[in-house]
């Protein structure tokens, strides 16, 4: 069992930054792969970002590709995503995922998910 605690999110003008963090209980978290969804009104969640267990694969959507950087350490059991350059349409609630994945696999789909954090609100004003 493994769970995810999210922080880091809050309001932030437009073009200003915040970095999300997910800490992870337990001792395995270098077996998983860890993901950033997001999940806006009226929309379905999508993929922001993932990362291998070891950090030597990344995954960006192209929405956010150039402003947010995912990374992970594994020693404090911890995945980060900093984002930068905000904008209105990245208003959304950002949740943390992980999935037992090995070598350099990532998870991009919210079916392949093994454990959800319970999200952080991220609003963006304009």
């Amino acid at each position: 069992q493994v769970q995810l605690v999210e922080s880091g999110g809050g309001l932030v003008q437009a073009g200003g930054s915040l970095r999300l963090s997910c800490a992870a209980s337990g001792r395995t978290f270098s077996s998983y792969a860890m993901s950033w969804f997001r999940q806006a009104p009226g929309k379905e969640r999508e993929i922001v970002a993932a990362i291998n267990w070891s950090g030597s694969n990344t995954y960006y959507a192209d929405s956010v590709k150039g402003r947010f950087t995912i990374s992970r350490d594994n020693a404090k059991g911890t995945v980060y995503l900093q984002m930068n350059s905000l904008k209105f349409e990245d208003t959304a609630v950002y949740y943390c995922a992980a999935a037992r994945r090995s070598g350099t696999m990532i998870e991009l789909r919210s079916e392949g998910v093994d454990y959800w954090g319970q999200g952080t609100q991220v609003t963006v004003s304009s």
